[in-house]
């Protein structure tokens, strides 16, 4: 039941998004594989999540903020599509005890590991290290982490671009699986390597589609102004 919830919001998303964003996909088959595995993006708009699960045949259970599910309607929907909350501020074991459950049912686990919305010297893509964790959720879980690239998604904030036919581009791409860390001492460097893989994709996208500076992450407030 969960499952066709599930694709009901990813097909109403899809369609209500195809008014204001032209999505355009680099490497899908990089993200394909059967099993559990972990989907890590960098994250640059509220549109990210939907944007992202609406080019994958795979359903994904996205890792959300915790003040998402404080109202009643909205909580019991996103948990309908199987998402699950996260605390930002402290340690959160249930999270923990979700993610690892979800990976051992052999789903696909979605998360920022950036820790929420980021632009500028703040993003991964600008050289800021990642949140710590996922290397730990990957070790224990034993599971890959495949990387995903979002870019145009944070135009979306821009009440002109959703005018008929503007339709902005917005760039999704994925990177190669990155295999779980071994020691306890290597989460930190699994960590510094996805945050480079997701640098080294995101200049592959900028070659193959041929993107600028302008392209990559800015604020709302910049992309509200029109930037």
């Amino acid at each position: 039941m969960r499952w066709l919830f599930y694709k009901f919001t990813v097909n109403l998303c899809r369609c209500v998004l195809a008014i204001a964003a032209s999505p355009r996909v680099y490497r899908r088959d990089r993200a394909q594989a059967a099993g559990a595995w972990m989907l890590a993006a960098n994250h640059i708009s509220h549109f990210d999540p939907p944007l992202i699960s609406g080019r994958l045949w795979r359903k994904i259970d996205w890792m959300a903020m915790a003040e998402l599910f404080a109202s009643g309607f909205m909580g019991t929907w996103l948990t309908w599509c199987d998402t699950f909350p996260f605390t930002r501020e402290k340690a959160d074991t249930r999270t923990v005890r979700t993610t690892l459950a979800r990976l051992k049912a052999g789903h696909v686990v979605g998360v920022y590991p950036e820790g929420g919305i980021r632009d500028g010297a703040a993003s991964v893509l600008a050289g800021a290290p990642l949140r710590a964790g996922i290397g730990a959720l990957a070790q224990i879980g034993k599971v890959p982490v495949v990387p995903c690239v979002i870019l145009g998604s944070d135009r979306l904030y821009r009440a002109g671009n959703w005018m008929p036919l503007r339709r902005v581009p917005v760039w999704i791409g994925f990177g190669e699986a990155l295999a779980p860390p071994g020691e306890n001492g290597a989460r930190a460097d699994f960590e510094r390597r996805l945050g480079e893989s997701l640098r080294t994709l995101a200049e592959e996208m900028r070659a193959h589609f041929a993107l600028t500076d302008d392209d990559f992450p800015k604020s709302p407030k910049e992309r509200m102004r029109g930037a």
